[in-house]
C-alpha cells in the first residue's frame, strides 16, 4: 500500500549553529554576441546580471513556499557572483544562516532562479541557451563537520541517582536514554548502575570510576531542589574545574523547550582527565541535556588527553 503521509523532518532537537552553503549553475549561450550584449548592457529586457541577481535574492527567500519539506528559516546573508568564460557564465550563489538546519537547498534554489531569469532575459536574442550543472559545491556548519574530530576510544560510566529506582519501585529510563546517546556517538559503556540519593555513595562512585580511567562519568538524578537532591553537593567538592559553559548550554537548551529547566542544578567539570556530568533525572531532561551538548562536548578529550583518530 502506498504511503501518502507527508511531514517535515523534526529539527526541534537540533542546536542552532552558523550554516553556510555554496551552489552553482552554469548558463551556456550559443554565440559570442550574446556575451557582448550582457557585458555592454544592451539586452532589450535590461541589465541581465543585476536583474538576475535580484531575482535570485527574492527566490531564495521563497524556497519553503514551493518545496514542501523545506523549513522556513532566516536568510541572513546571500551573495551572487558571476564568472564569464567563453560562452559560459558560472553562477556562484552563497547563503548563510544561524539556524538548526542547513541551507543547501536554498543555495541551489537561488542559483537555479538566477539561471532561469538569465534564460528568460536572453531568449529573445539567443534561441540556443542552456542551463547546466546546478549543484551544491560545499556546505559548512552541520553535525557532519565535527563528528569525525573526536577520539574513538572513549569510555563512560552512567550512574542513576534515585531512591525509588534503587528500591525497585520504578524503572530507569533516563539512564538508558543517556546510554543510547553515548552509543550513537561511539562511546563505550563501561558501567551502568543505580544508586540511592546518598552523598557518600555518589562521591565514592566518582572517585572509583576516575581511578579506573573512565573518561565520562555521567550522573542522572538528584539535581533538583528537593531535600534528597544532593548530587551537586556531592560532586562539586571533588571537581578540579567547573565547566560553566557546558552547564549553561544544557540549561539554555532545556529552557527553550520547557520553562522549568532553569530549576535544574546540572553540573559539569573535570576530575583529572575525566569529565563529570550531573544531569536531570527525568527522561526528557536527561535526553535533552545530552542532545544539547553531544557530540561537541567530546572535544574536551582532545584537550585533556590529546587528539587520536583510530
Amino acid at each position: 500500500m502506498e504511503n501518502n503521509k507527508s511531514k517535515m523532518v523534526d529539527i526541534t532537537h537540533k542546536s542552532t549553529t552558523l550554516r553556510t552553503a555554496v551552489a552553482q549553475a552554469i548558463i551556456k549561450v550559443s554565440k559570442p554576441e550574446t556575451i557582448e550584449a550582457i557585458k555592454n548592457d544592451t539586452v532589450p529586457k535590461g541589465n541581465v546580471l543585476a536583474m538576475s541577481k535580484a531575482a535570485g535574492l527574492l527566490g531564495v527567500k521563497r524556497t519553503p513556499d514551493i518545496l514542501p519539506d523545506c523549513h522556513p528559516l532566516p536568510i541572513e546573508f546571500t551573495s551572487v557572483e558571476y564568472d564569464i568564460n567563453g560562452l559560459e557564465i558560472t553562477i556562484l550563489f552563497t547563503v548563510k544562516t544561524i539556524y538548526k538546519t542547513g541551507v543547501e537547498v536554498e543555495a541551489m534554489h537561488g542559483a537555479s532562479v538566477v539561471a532561469l531569469n538569465m534564460y528568460d532575459m536572453l531568449k529573445p536574442i539567443d534561441k540556443g541557451i542552456e542551463i547546466h550543472h546546478i549543484k551544491l559545491l560545499n556546505k559548512k556548519g552541520g553535525k557532519s563537520d565535527f563528528k569525525d574530530r573526536f577520539r574513538s576510544d572513549l569510555t563512560a560510566a552512567v550512574i542513576v541517582c534515585s531512591d525509588t529506582i534503587s528500591a525497585g519501585h520504578k524503572e530507569d529510563k533516563a539512564g538508558k536514554a543517556i546510554i543510547e546517546k553515548l552509543e550513537t556517538n561511539g562511546v563505550k559503556i563501561s558501567e551502568y548502575i543505580v544508586i540511592p540519593d546518598e552523598k557518600a555513595v555518589i562521591q565514592e562512585k566518582a572517585k572509583n570510576y576516575q581511578s579506573q580511567g573512565i573518561d565520562l562519568i555521567i550522573y542522572t538524578g538528584g539535581t533538583g531542589l528537593s531535600a534528597r537532591d544532593v548530587t551537586p553537593e556531592a560532586l562539586i567538592p571533588l571537581l578540579d574545574r567547573r565547566i560553566a559553559g557546558i552547564e549553561e548550554a544544557i540549561r539554555r537548551y532545556g529552557q527553550d523547550r520547557t520553562p522549568y529547566a532553569m530549576l535544574s542544578r546540572s553540573v559539569a567539570g573535570t576530575i583529572k582527565n575525566s569529565l563529570v556530568l550531573a544531569l536531570p533525572g527525568s527522561t526528557n531532561g536527561a535526553k535533552e541535556s545530552m542532545d544539547a551538548i553531544f557530540p561537541s562536548v567530546l572535544h574536551v578529550f582532545g584537550i585533556l588527553k590529546g587528539a587520536r583518530h583510530d
